[in-house]
């Protein structure tokens, strides 16, 4: 973050402390077909830090692992990143200076589980989990959430870094805030200590040697929200979905417009009906713009999909969303999303 809804530019994309090459929209569209007959797993997921998330869940598929353990143990990565401030330990807290977290995982079998607003707990996808396997529950929230953790042995501590409460400090002084989803982008960025533009949500998709598929969605949520506030990342069906018969997707952007939408599910049922996931990541971004003629431009949600065959496809509001690719090929691809909107924040 700061804001969990802000986009790289371009030119900091090239920078990214990742040195991955980033392809172009063309490019990155040439990369999204299904997997040669010699592939098998393909692991997918949202944002540069998504090539270190990736790794990381390729290590379990290259070896015949389940995509439902891969993409618990890639998106960890970002989780444990204390540079990454909007995704686990190191992420930006509320306006009350509490950190809090979201997170879901879902296999292809139907099987899920979520938290959100949990404090304390390092790494909230695992949490959830163990509510998918331990629970006849699907979502666990706030001090739930946390006593169901504790009570399954997850070590606590102190989420908020110093680096986090520094920035926190800075923000009070002015506490620009406006919770008005096409505003939140700009708002963040104008309030960010050091004018710092930060990723977003990770959310992940694997398709294991067997033919299985899972997901994972994690967050901090926004810099600086609300209390309380719940984004589209613990939502099944909005920031993340999966049917193993067809296929999987997750978002990014502002998680209000997502649920608004049923996002996620959305872009699994186009699927279903015969879309490609490139077809239907662009008709899901359709209805959100369309819903929103006058915000638009200040907007931004981006979907990523993979279908059950490993084809892959993205798409965006605003210039800017990138997503990573990792399959037998290769293991560092870095594409560019095609978007509605040629330019990005600026």
């Amino acid at each position: 973050m700061p804001s969990r809804r802000d986009f790289l530019k371009t030119s900091m994309l090239a920078a990214g402390a990742l040195a991955v090459p980033r392809l172009a929209p063309a490019a990155a569209a040439r990369a999204q077909g299904a997997l040669p007959a010699a592939g098998g797993a393909r692991v997918v997921s949202t944002w540069d830090f998504g090539v270190a998330a990736n790794r990381a869940a390729w290590a379990l598929l290259s070896q015949g692992g389940k995509a439902l353990d891969a993409v618990e143990a890639g998106v960890q990565v970002p989780e444990a990143d204390l540079a990454n401030h909007s995704v686990g330990k190191g992420g930006y807290p509320d306006r009350d200076g509490r950190v809090t977290l979201d997170a879901s995982i879902m296999d292809g079998d139907g099987r899920c589980g979520a938290v959100a607003c949990l404090e304390r707990i390092a790494h909230p996808v695992k949490v959830a989990r163990r509510v998918m396997e331990a629970t006849p529950h699907v979502l666990l929230v706030g001090d739930g959430a946390l006593q169901f953790a504790r009570e399954q042995g997850f070590p606590e501590e102190n989420l908020l870094t110093p680096e986090a409460e520094q920035a926190w400090r800075e923000w009070l002084k002015t506490a620009k805030y406006k919770p008005v989803a096409n505003s939140e982008n700009l708002d963040y960025r104008r309030s960010l200590p050091g004018g710092k533009d930060n990723h977003d949500t990770i959310g992940m998709l694997a398709l294991d040697a067997h033919g299985h598929l899972a997901g994972a969605c994690t967050t901090s949520g926004m810099a600086w929200k609300l209390h309380g506030r719940v984004g589209d990342s613990p939502i099944i069906g909005a920031g993340l979905y999966v049917d193993g018969e067809v296929g999987g997707a997750t978002s990014t952007g502002v998680g209000e417009e997502v649920i608004r939408n049923a996002g996620s599910f959305l872009v699994v049922e186009l699927m279903r009906q015969g879309r490609s996931p490139q077809e239907a990541c662009e008709e899901a971004v359709r209805r959100i713009v369309k819903k929103r003629p006058d915000g638009a431009k200040e907007l931004q949600v981006g979907f990523l999909a993979l279908r059950r065959d490993g084809a892959v496809g993205a798409h965006a509001i605003q210039q800017g969303f990138t997503y990573a690719v990792c399959d037998a090929l290769r293991q560092d691809r870095l594409l560019a999303s095609p978007s509605v909107y040629a330019t990005s924040f600026s």
